[in-house]
């Protein structure tokens, strides 16, 4: 039975889509939902440690994700501001530590050989993950 739900997002259109099918899983299940970012780190070993978004992107993200959430009946949303070297890795070890039964996500069209050359987060995350999947277009 799902009854913790997280959901990735970037705050593109595409982790919107998930954002919506995530919030539409919650109510179904009466689950909990938390929404997360990866901000994917770069550095630290000798220098400092230098993140892809600044807190204020962070947080304006993670912001407009919990209204998208709260537009589609979800109130209360957990919002987490995950730091990783590897999104996918990132993503599958929050959910594993937290008692994640449930993960969501977007993807964007990648076909082809744009698809073998930027890889797909989504694709990694459901061939690692412990939990349930979903991608949401």
């Amino acid at each position: 039975m799902t009854k913790n739900i997280l959901c990735a997002t970037d705050g593109t259109d595409h982790s919107e889509a998930a954002v919506i099918v995530a919030a539409e899983l919650a109510q179904k299940y009466g689950a909990e939902l938390t929404i997360c970012t990866v901000n994917v780190a770069h550095g630290g070993s000798r220098g400092p440690l230098i993140t892809h978004w600044t807190e204020a992107e962070v947080a304006k993200i993670l912001d407009g994700a919990a209204a998208v959430a709260a537009a589609h009946g979800v109130e209360g949303v957990k919002r987490v501001d995950l730091i990783s070297r590897e999104a996918p890795a990132g993503i599958v070890s929050y959910a594993e530590q937290n008692g994640i039964d449930h993960i969501v996500m977007g993807t964007g069209d990648k076909r082809g050989i744009s698809r073998l050359v930027l890889g797909s987060v989504a694709a990694e995350v459901s061939g690692r993950a412990h939990c349930s999947v979903t991608v949401a277009r």
